[in-house]
């Protein structure tokens, strides 16, 4: 896949995952199998007034082709002149609208999954991207209601207000991401809409997304959590092999230790301990590693001792 999306098969999608699905994850993901990466959702009011630290977080690798960026807003004139601003940066083949965000700062502002309160203004910020933008597509993710499901009118505002493909998390509002994924309700948008729907929710294995696939119709998964401390479960879907060589997780554990450092520096040693965390689990003496490097700052030293640990590392199952 180049820089456009071909929904001919099945396409693996990196979720945006704040704190997470930074450059140095998604040039990792990418390599090794995602078919698209998307930004960590970015604030349409901070893009239209110019703050350098979303400018930076629109970085990208040069593995990311195709690259989506994720805007959220509820201001028509605010997310124009974000996609206005959008306009004037290369490489940016999609721009998703985040209508799914549960999270109460987002919310409040009556960004995220608060559109969905609001059909009609909704549609008409869908467009005014659509109109905008002169990237490839125009795509928007989105949950199946706030308190309640109201799932099949939502992916029609969406398809009726020219979106190209939607993303959908299978919970309301109201279920965070603690209630049953309703994997019905997206065979239900599937079926209802002619636009590609990808299909989102604790998708936490390959074994998971190959049922979800299979179980909804969907044109593909979106993958977050399940991702985080497995990124090698896209290359599993790629190459259709449910067994991930330990060599292999070796190396894609490495190459993003050595890009988290190329991003950020000596901080990128701190940043990837919750990374170490999450690596290690399952693995004999994962707690003594984690005390271990707790205390580490120094980057040869850090690197020298993950690099032993998961090269001869042996799993306790």
């Amino acid at each position: 896949m180049n820089d456009t999306i071909c929904f001919d098969k099945p396409v693996y999608v990196l979720a945006p995952l704040a704190g997470f699905t930074d450059l140095p994850f998604r040039s990792v993901v990418k390599k090794f199998g995602a078919d698209l990466t998307v930004s960590e959702m970015l604030s349409s009011n901070a893009l239209a007034h110019g703050s350098e630290k979303t400018l930076h977080m629109l970085q990208k690798s040069p593995l990311e082709n195709p690259y989506s960026v994720q805007i959220a807003g509820a201001d028509v004139d605010i997310v124009r002149t974000a996609v206005e601003l959008l306009n004037e940066q290369d490489g940016i083949d999609v721009i998703d609208l985040n209508c799914g965000c549960p999270v109460p700062k987002v919310v409040g502002h009556g960004s995220g999954s608060s559109l969905l309160l609001d059909l009609s203004l909704m549609g008409e910020i869908i467009k005014t991207i659509k109109d905008t933008s002169n990237k490839k597509l125009t795509s928007v993710k989105i949950r199946l209601g706030f308190e309640e499901k109201n799932h099949i009118d939502i992916a029609k505002m969406v398809e009726d207000s020219g979106a190209d493909f939607l993303a959908v998390h299978g919970r309301t509002r109201a279920g965070k991401f603690k209630a049953a994924v309703d994997y019905d309700a997206i065979k239900e948008i599937k079926e209802a809409v002619s636009i590609p729907v990808i299909a989102n929710g604790d998708i936490d294995s390959y074994e998971k997304a190959k049922w979800v696939l299979e179980h909804t119709g969907a044109d593909g998964v979106m993958i977050g959590r399940g991702a985080v401390g497995a990124p090698w479960i896209f290359h599993q879907l790629r190459s259709g092999e449910a067994h991930v060589d330990q060599q292999l997780k070796h190396e894609i554990i490495m190459e993003h230790f050595d890009k988290m450092i190329d991003f950020y520096g000596t901080h990128g040693v701190s940043m990837f301990r919750k990374h170490t965390h999450t690596y290690s689990k399952g693995y004999r003496g994962a707690s003594a590693l984690r005390n271990q490097v707790n205390s580490i700052d120094d980057i040869a030293q850090y690197r020298s001792i993950i690099d032993e640990f998961f090269k001869n590392g042996e799993m306790t199952l």
